[in-house]
């Protein structure tokens, strides 16, 4: 991983995309530190469109529509969310600088918030970047059971319903295997995203503003590539 001089480099919305592009992302080494790294790994996290693994309690919840789903009214707090200390995460990477370019990046339409919401309040979600027919999720939170879950079935239905080929988690955690998220090899992963960036996808296939149910969604999951 290279590290990013704060001096002499500056960093933008169109550089951060054409980083992506090209295989890289950015990660600071703890909200304190002011520097930022170009991370490549070795091995890739995707979760296959098509392979997502939702168990039977998991849809019944996502069917009940116990939470609603939101799209980018809360960015900011889904970031807030995400940086908070959580079991098993005691310090986040995601620092002032972080924070700053993925605004700037949801400012011009490129990175996006999926919101789980109950009874009026953020109850969990995450953010991620898009680019062509691909999807760079970036992290997830949550502070009621279930909440990131939905949140996850909501966007990979609404990554297939518009059209999307890649879904990258970047890395691989027990969490996301059991969703289906799989470890590719750098030049598998580079023939992926080479595949999927030039792909028209909608991520607003179903518009903006749009309630859509949990039912629609996991129907979604079962319809054919589009």
């Amino acid at each position: 991983m290279t590290r990013i001089n704060d001096v002499l480099v500056e960093i933008t919305p169109e550089v951060l995309l054409k980083a992506y592009a090209c295989g890289i992302f950015p990660m600071a080494e703890s909200a304190e530190d002011p520097g930022l790294y170009w991370i490549e790994p070795e091995l890739r996290g995707v979760l296959p469109l098509d392979g997502l693994r939702v168990s039977e309690r998991l849809a019944r919840t996502v069917r009940s529509d116990r939470f609603e789903i939101r799209i980018d009214t809360a960015f900011d707090e889904v970031l807030d969310g995400c940086a908070s200390p959580a079991p098993g995460r005691t310090k986040t990477w995601i620092n002032t600088r972080i924070r700053r370019l993925y605004g700037e990046l949801h400012a011009i339409g490129r990175c996006h918030s999926v919101e789980a919401w109950r009874d009026g309040r953020l109850a969990g979600g995450l953010y991620g970047v898009r680019l062509g027919g691909a999807f760079f999720g970036e992290s997830m939170f949550h502070v009621e059971r279930d909440a990131s879950k939905v949140a996850l079935v909501h966007l990979v239905a609404r990554l297939r319903h518009g059209g999307f080929r890649l879904l990258d988690t970047q890395f691989v955690t027990d969490h996301l295997k059991r969703f289906g998220a799989i470890e590719t090899s750098r030049r598998d992963y580079h023939r992926m995203l080479e595949q999927a960036l030039p792909v028209a996808a909608d991520f607003f296939a179903w518009e903006k503003g749009r309630a859509v149910s949990g039912a629609e969604a996991l129907a979604a999951l079962a319809e054919g590539p589009r």
